[in-house]
């Protein structure tokens, strides 16, 4: 499958299942909200989750995105970086923060009380950097 596809694909959507690897190899899946660019794939994540933890070390991660039907979906394969937890609410991880959350809803009510927040959670923004992808069922 072609992977400006299936990054269409999965523009066309916002919620996904984030598969990373285990340290006995097993798979860890995670429901995740994400924000697709033009050739990286974001998501909010906290910095104490099994996927982070799973990622640093490790960071080969998969993401599938179902579409309308069961019979319509994709799997993009994609390699991780993550940024250093939110220190301050004026860092550069949470303007990255900020700039994830106005892609994918819009503008919040209270910025202030959004980047505050993203502190308190020690969030860190999670990009994925797509290498294949595969899947079936995608409208041409």
């Amino acid at each position: 499958m072609d992977l400006n596809q299936a990054l269409a694909f999965a523009r066309g959507r916002s919620v996904g299942t984030l598969a990373t690897i285990r340290a006995n190899g097993r798979p860890q899946l995670s429901n995740i909200l994400y924000v697709v660019g033009d050739d990286t794939i974001t998501i909010s994540v906290t910095d104490t989750r099994a996927k982070v933890v799973n990622l640093r070390r490790d960071p080969r991660a998969s993401l599938y995105v179902v579409g309308d039907t069961v019979y319509q979906w994709v799997v993009i394969e994609a390699l991780a970086d993550l940024s250093p937890v939110a220190a301050d609410p004026h860092d550069t991880t949470v303007d990255a923060l900020v700039a994830y959350y106005r892609a994918g809803q819009g503008e919040h009510p209270d910025w202030d009380e959004y980047r505050a927040a993203m502190v308190a959670d020690r969030r860190l923004v999670l990009t994925l950097r797509p290498e294949r992808a595969y899947g079936m069922g995608l409208p041409e």
